[in-house]
């Protein structure tokens, strides 16, 4: 398969008791990437690239870029940098 403009194969997926869901895949680079998404609506992405995405139940998010700046957004519209 290919996404992000690289080739990856998947290396796991499922769901768990509670109902929450996770995939993850190899590049063959040795870089990973793999995401949750849970029943509460929260999800969190780790990326190939080394940047992070979390989504909370009450739409709060924080992204962290490969360099490590962190960008959070609340659900009420507001954002900043960290």
């Amino acid at each position: 398969m290919s996404g992000d403009g690289k080739d990856y194969s998947y290396t796991g997926s499922g769901t768990n008791d509670s109902g929450n869901h996770y995939c993850s895949r190899d590049y063959g680079d040795g870089s990973n990437a793999y995401h949750y998404s849970n029943t509460d609506g929260s999800y969190y992405y780790s990326n190939s690239d080394g940047s992070t995405y979390h989504s909370s139940a009450s739409g709060d998010s924080t992204y962290t870029a490969p360099s490590g700046d962190t960008y959070t957004s609340s659900s009420d519209s507001s954002s900043s940098k960290k």
